[in-house]
């Protein structure tokens, strides 16, 4: 559960201080071992860049990670910046619709009635 009160860190700023730091990597190696460019590595690195599926691969091979682990800390990020932009408290919750009695359910234009039994049929191996 993300918690409200604390901005999640930017991915990039945590491949750059947990990850590139630690080994000692240069952009440019980093950047020649992820099959990209130095000028995309620095637009994550300085968070103006977000991290994409193809990139969380790449860094999930890189650094013995799973890509999931890269996706996961992107959404957070994303998703608490979204909540400090969207004014949620102009919004109004949709009512459910009605349900509608079943004779009245049509498909492709003809009537259908609702089925009151299922017949399971055992398949023979």
């Amino acid at each position: 559960m993300l918690k409200r009160g604390m901005k999640p860190t930017h991915p990039g700023r945590i491949l750059k201080n947990l990850y590139m730091e630690p080994l000692g990597l240069s952009g440019g190696d980093a950047a020649d071992n992820l099959g990209i460019t130095r000028k995309t590595l620095s637009m994550l690195l300085n968070e103006h860049q977000g991290i994409s599926a193809e990139m969380a691969w790449r860094l999930a091979k890189a650094f013995d990670t799973t890509p999931e682990l890269w996706m996961n800390m992107q959404r957070n990020y994303d998703l608490w910046n979204a909540a400090q932009k969207v004014p949620l408290s102009k919004i109004k919750l949709f009512r459910k619709a009605k349900a509608l009695p079943a004779e009245t359910v049509t498909l492709k234009g003809k009537p259908v009635k609702p089925a009151t039994s299922i017949n399971v049929v055992k398949a023979s191996r």
